[in-house]
């Protein structure tokens, strides 16, 4: 493993607009895009994923703020971790939290999706000086766990898992431009033995005590915007949104009519609640954000 941070490397080619710069934390190299000017705002992909899952949004995003999307180790322009096999989730926690280091970044708005989500609401419950604002979109940490939903968190961590293409296709609902590209780099380079035994590892993680966060969200004080799809049968908004709503009562919550990831599936809909939050967070505002769906999921679940 590598041990000392070299710092940015202008070698490196530019990947949606922006700089694609690389540091060596103790776990390894990770790449990184670094977009715009002004307050931090990290975006944090799934599993499987990349830095360009949020390539429909980061030209706005960027216009009003320093743009930073990672990505995790094994995707997008990050080698392979050591061993991908056996990888476990608290890996992708210690390089978000090595990486904001190296950066030396101050306190930082954050958008995480599904594993990404689970790994920014994480740190602001542990590390909340480092959080500003949190948009966790279908994020991982809610699942109320079953039978059945342990068991498919198994079927996912074993060699009979689902392709990343085709679990992918069933929750990307609307195929938009970047749901299209999503859906062919999961057919692609995430779709290489190794980068699936990562994928795999990381799955049989999510039906773990480590992975759950519904106790911990207590300690999350940092201004929320939680938004899920409602036609996502990953983490779905009236199961594991309604968990969230609950364990996050000061949170702010959406449901756009969209699977998985509404930043690709629904860009505009996604901007037109993600940017008045974050413009009234950076200016220390407090707003009370509507909800889109009919109602606030009813809240029958107890953190």
């Amino acid at each position: 493993m590598t041990q000392a941070a070299f710092g940015h490397n202008n070698n490196e080619t530019l990947h949606n607009g922006g700089a694609m710069p690389v540091l060596t934390l103790p776990t390894g190299p990770v790449h990184y895009t670094d977009t715009g000017s002004g307050t931090p705002l990290v975006l944090l992909h799934a599993n499987p994923g990349d830095s360009q899952d949020f390539a429909a949004v980061l030209p706005a995003l960027a216009q009003r703020f320093r743009v930073l999307a990672l990505d995790w180790p094994g995707y997008g322009q990050s080698p392979l971790p050591a061993n991908p096999e056996s990888v476990h989730v608290d890996l992708f926690f210690q390089v978000l939290q090595d990486w904001l280091s190296q950066l030396q970044l101050p306190s930082a708005f954050f958008i995480g999706n599904s594993l990404g989500g689970y790994a920014a609401a994480r740190l602001a419950a542990e590390v909340p000086e480092r959080v500003r604002g949190l948009i966790l979109v279908s994020p991982g940490g809610f699942t109320s766990h079953t039978a059945v939903t342990r068991a498919f968190c198994g079927l996912q961590g074993s060699r009979f898992a689902l392709a990343p293409a085709r679990w992918s296709g069933l929750y990307l609902k609307r195929r938009s431009e970047t749901a299209l590209a999503m859906l062919e780099r999961a057919a692609g380079a995430q779709s290489q033995p190794a980068v699936r035994q990562l994928n795999r590892a990381i799955w049989r993680c999510f039906s773990l005590p480590c992975h759950d966060l519904r106790e911990a969200a207590a300690a999350i004080k940092a201004p929320t915007l939680l938004m899920f799809g409602r036609y996502d049968p990953a983490i779905p908004a009236d199961k594991d949104g309604v968990v969230a709503a609950r364990c996050l009562p000061h949170a702010d919550l959406v449901i756009l009519p969209c699977g998985h990831a509404a930043f690709a599936e629904l860009p505009e809909r996604f901007l037109e609640y993600t940017l008045p939050f974050l413009e009234q967070q950076a200016e220390l505002t407090a707003v009370d954000m509507p909800v889109l769906d009919e109602a606030r999921p009813q809240q029958k679940e107890v953190c």
